[in-house]
This record gives C-alpha cells, sequence and structure tokens, in this order.
C-alpha cells in the first residue's frame, strides 16, 4: 500500500488530471438525467443541486469536526512528549 502511495505522490499532475476530468464527466452526466419528477423545485431547476447539496453538507461535518476538536477533544500536538518527559522526571 505504501508502494501505491508512493507512486501516486510521484505522479500527481496525473493523478489530478485524471480526478478533474472524472469530476467533469460525473458534472456532463448529471446533466442528462431526467428532472421531470423531480420531488423539489431546487431538483428540478438548480443544475448540480445534488453534487452542490452533498458539498455542502461535507463542508458543515469538517467544520463541526474541526470545532469538536479544537473545543476540547483533540489533544496538543506534544502530548505524548510532556508524557515521556513526566515519567523519565519520576525515574
Amino acid at each position: 500500500m505504501t508502494a501505491l502511495i508512493a507512486s501516486l505522490q510521484a505522479r500527481i499532475k496525473t493523478v489530478v488530471t485524471v480526478c478533474s476530468v472524472l469530476l467533469a464527466v460525473i458534472a456532463a452526466g448529471s446533466l442528462l438525467v431526467d428532472t421531470s419528477h423531480a420531488h423539489s423545485w431546487a431538483e428540478q431547476h438548480v443544475p448540480f443541486f445534488w453534487s452542490l447539496f452533498g458539498f455542502g453538507a461535507a463542508a458543515i461535518i469538517i467544520g463541526a469536526a474541526r470545532w469538536f476538536g479544537r473545543s476540547g477533544i483533540q489533544a496538543e500536538a506534544d502530548v505524548y512528549d510532556r508524557t515521556l518527559s513526566l515519567c523519565e522526571e519520576e525515574e
């Protein structure tokens, strides 16, 4: 698995290009979806509605997770160094 990650990192421009093309194909495909039986006004009239909805939901989830992490759930970066130094002082 690490070899795969290293090879992808070595070809980062190719990976970005392939992902961009894939995103464009998915966006173009969403324009071909029949919206005549949509359940809401937004589904019927807003292009890429579900893509935008999913992106917005992901952004909200990431923001909430960062807020929870910074509000005390997340440990400080040097927590292991401090614990190790306290153990060494006790000896």
